[in-house]
């Protein structure tokens, strides 16, 4: 399964936000390009332990039978998946400047591997191993840029 610990796969995720712009097209949702790219950047900051949400009541009931949906291939993340309330991006952001924070933090985590990798739980799915971490990090990014056909 590919995931932001290879380089090549954040290779190829950086350059796809760089073939992002203020006019591709969303295929789905209601973000705009940058909403999306500051929204992949919150979660991305999660995975590297900057910020810390703490736990969602509803993702202690359902998250591990989710974590296990979502992990259990490489099928991409489906449209329209619901969306936490702390990482709703709802004002108007500088796309160039969000897809350059997003790219830094995809470098960040891709260089800093498993031992840099949060060892707090996800807001939703719970524990995850740093190699879990870096599947459901490459899903979601890659879910994102797909909504706006990069």
């Amino acid at each position: 399964m590919k995931n932001l610990f290879e380089k090549s796969t954040a290779n190829e995720v950086t350059s796809r936000i760089a073939r992002l712009g203020p006019h591709s097209q969303r295929q789905w949702g209601k973000m705009t390009p940058a909403q999306a790219m500051a929204h992949c950047s919150t979660t991305m900051e999660w995975a590297l332990g900057d910020t810390y949400p703490g736990r969602m009541f509803i993702g202690r009931i359902i998250g591990p039978l989710a974590k296990s949906r979502v992990l259990k291939d490489e099928a991409p993340m489906g449209k329209n998946m619901p969306t936490a309330k702390a990482l709703l991006v709802q004002d108007d952001r500088d796309l160039v400047r969000e897809c350059q924070r997003l790219s830094a933090l995809v470098e960040r985590f891709s260089a800093g591997g498993p031992r840099k990798c949060t060892r707090n739980p996800h807001t939703f799915f719970g524990p995850l191993t740093p190699e879990e971490w870096a599947a459901l990090m490459y899903k979601h990014v890659d879910h994102h840029l797909r909504q706006f056909g990069v």
